[in-house]
């Protein structure tokens, strides 16, 4: 009876997510440091719920890779113990002016902290958390029938999906 409850508990979390290197071709000390973060405060907290049910009722926590080929964004998914799960592969036209506006805004963001002052650097992250929100909500609406993840978990995979489109 244990392992069966074992097996139904769901623990709908990531525990683990990897960029595809062969994807990120340069980033600065900022973007580094923006990429430790959104790991670090995924893995401390997420939401991320796969929504095919699968055979043995294998409901998380999952390793999570993500990868840019061929224009989309893949998002493979593995049990605890590594072997694959699934993968969820989405189209990113609708992340491509999102993407741009954030790398923009990210540039003003560390210009601002360098040099400007408290107000105009309140002024730009505020622009840029307007951005960011918009879209990790388009990333719930993409995701919608595929992962279930909560708010903060769509900032931070938006956040690492960024990362892997900077070519330099």
């Amino acid at each position: 009876m244990a392992a069966l409850l074992g097996r139904t508990m769901a623990d709908p979390r990531i525990i683990d997510i990897q960029l595809d290197q062969r994807t990120i071709i340069w980033r600065n000390a900022d973007v580094e440091q923006e990429r430790r973060i959104a790991i670090f405060d995924l893995l401390e907290d997420n939401y991320f719920a796969p929504q095919r049910d699968h055979e043995d009722g294998y409901a998380g926590p999952y390793k999570v890779r993500l990868s840019v080929e061929e224009g989309r964004l893949v998002i493979a998914v593995d049990r605890e113990d590594g072997t694959p799960l699934e993968q969820v592969i989405l189209g990113l036209g609708r992340f491509r002016r999102p993407i741009r506006e954030y790398f923009a805004i990210c540039d003003s963001y560390f210009q601002a902290i360098r040099q400007a002052t408290a107000q105009q650097i309140e002024t730009v992250d505020m622009a840029r958390r307007a951005i960011h929100n918009e879209a990790a909500e388009t990333l719930k609406e993409r995701l919608d029938g595929k992962i279930d993840v909560d708010f903060d978990t769509a900032r931070r995979l938006f956040t690492l999906i960024c990362v892997l489109h900077i070519k330099g």
